[in-house]
């Protein structure tokens, strides 16, 4: 908990993790309102589905030019600039009126997401460097405390009873909170480095972390789509219970993710990546016994594993020598939302060709796989 309370203490800290927390407050929000878009706009879920793909697509659009844009405009200002567009393109959706303009503006706002999700990383990237402090898990951590306060804001939805205008006063109280501390980091400028030719001794284990960011960022999404219908069909769970496998890996994924960064400074990015891939290992086999309790601490078992990986991951390769750090975040970032995206359906394929149970031992696979890929780079480090 020491990077909560040197973020809660400093502003310095606190201004990057409420960008963090920003991010999952506008995307949770619109979220929500995602059944009132469809009745208002009157299309059918394949359309909707469709719609859906342009905010995918408006992120995957962005990565490739990200980085350049960040060196350029400097990362502090590109911070600001992603809290701007996110803010502005996040009122699009709910206003537009009709199926078209709808797609149009979850791109543009699948792109400023993106480009403030590779320029926050970079930025928390640089301040650690700067300030020789690890916080970058507790800033996933924010990100993580977001999507709460969206749960609490909903409560308000009734009353407020116009999405829209919800939306409204979310942007601009988050607008506000973020131009209060914006130059905390606007200044902030990435070190230089002395760039490498590329080269397979590099490309080796940038692949590997790239693969392991696909593959966990993978096992998340199939656990958040896919554990309540698993809890369900396979262990039985009764009605009260199928949601308990997502809450148990949500609240675990958060205090993992405000703990991570003191475990990280004692034994290493490397070594807490490697323990969160066994205790998510031990949370699978607990979640294949078929029990439902069993099955739910499994859950929470994989919700703390994979807590720390993808905010290790960034640090690692923020910090790779010859490579600039915003490409490593972008790189980091595009692997690990294709295996997000995709992760889920393949599971669904398995679980259509075989059964349920089996698409989990495959994640049980992919975790051993996660294991076996890092221990393999520190043996080689």
């Amino acid at each position: 908990m020491k990077s909560l309370r040197l973020i809660l203490s400093n502003p310095r800290y606190f201004a990057p993790a409420f960008v963090f927390a920003s991010l999952n407050i506008w995307f949770g929000t619109w979220a929500i309102y995602i059944p009132a878009v469809k009745e208002k706009l009157r299309i059918d879920k394949a359309e909707l589905g469709f719609a859906i793909f342009f905010l995918s697509l408006g992120v995957f659009t962005v990565f490739p030019v990200a980085s350049k844009i960040i060196n350029r405009l400097k990362v502090g200002r590109a911070t600001w600039l992603g809290v701007v567009m996110s803010s502005i393109f996040a009122l699009f959706p709910l206003l537009v009126p009709n199926y078209y303009l709808l797609c149009a503006s979850l791109f543009l706002f699948g792109a400023a997401n993106g480009f403030l999700d590779i320029s926050m990383n970079t930025l928390v990237t640089e301040i650690e460097k700067e300030d020789r402090q690890n916080f970058m898990s507790a800033m996933h951590g924010f990100f993580s405390l977001g999507g709460v306060i969206v749960g609490l804001g909903s409560l308000l939805a009734p009353i407020i009873n116009n999405p829209a205008l919800h939306m409204a006063l979310t942007v601009l109280l988050v607008l506000v909170v973020n131009l209060a501390f914006r130059k905390r980091y606007r200044h902030i400028v990435a070190a230089a480095i002395e760039k490498e030719p590329f080269s397979l001794k590099l490309f080796k284990p940038l692949f590997v972390l790239g693969i392991i960011s696909f593959v966990s960022m993978g096992s998340e999404g199939a656990i958040v789509d896919w554990s309540g219908l698993y809890l369900k069909e396979v262990t039985l769970a009764p009605e009260a219970l199928i949601g308990a496998g997502f809450l148990a890996f949500s609240a675990a994924m958060t205090l993992g993710r405000f703990l991570g960064d003191g475990i990280s400074q004692r034994i290493g990015s490397i070594k807490i990546v490697a323990l969160g891939a066994l205790i998510a290992i031990v949370g699978y086999v607990m979640v294949l016994s078929g029990n439902t309790i069993l099955a739910i601490t499994g859950f929470a078992l994989n919700g703390l594993g994979f807590s720390v990986m993808v905010p290790e991951l960034f640090r690692i390769r923020g910090n790779v020598k010859g490579v600039e750090s915003s490409q490593g975040v972008a790189f980091i970032a595009g692997s690990g939302y294709s295996g997000f995206l995709i992760g889920p359906v393949i599971l669904g394929f398995l679980a259509e060709e075989f059964t349920l149970k089996t698409s989990f031992w495959a994640l049980l696979g992919c975790a051993a796989m996660i294991f076996v890929a890092i221990f393999a780079m520190s043996r080689k480090r």
